[in-house]
């Protein structure tokens, strides 16, 4: 099953279900998000449906939208919403590389944080 998907150029697969061979799946780097593993072979007819829409712990994924995943999760994104969803992280990103570049330089002013921290009653910070 995976060659195939491989074959057809998909970016990867998610499952609401288990999967198995799961180290063999890491070894070919193809990304599947299952919610579990399992020794035992899947059904090969079913159940399922193709082009609905699901819901995965309460995440409703509509056919069309954006799937984003990595180690910590997945995140779903509106068809409509994929534009200005990627504006809107790379100004984060461009915002998170002038921080780390600031904290790198011995610039950065986290007194914010110090202030929080003293407002909520915590010792030791002078």
């Amino acid at each position: 099953m995976l060659a195939q998907m491989v074959r057809r150029n998909l970016g990867g697969i998610v499952l609401n279900g288990a999967i198995r061979d799961s180290a063999a799946i890491r070894a070919q780097g193809f990304p599947v998000f299952a919610a579990g593993v399992t020794h035992r072979g899947p059904y090969k007819d079913g159940p399922g449906e193709i082009n609905v829409a699901i819901a995965i712990d309460g995440m409703v994924i509509e056919p069309g939208d954006l799937i984003l995943g990595d180690e910590d999760g997945l995140l779903s994104v509106p068809f409509d919403a994929v534009e200005a969803v990627h504006a809107a992280a790379t100004q984060k990103a461009a915002a998170e590389a002038r921080q780390i570049a600031s904290i790198e330089a011995g610039t950065h002013d986290a007194g914010w944080v110090d202030a929080s921290l003293r407002r909520l009653g915590c010792a030791g910070l002078d």
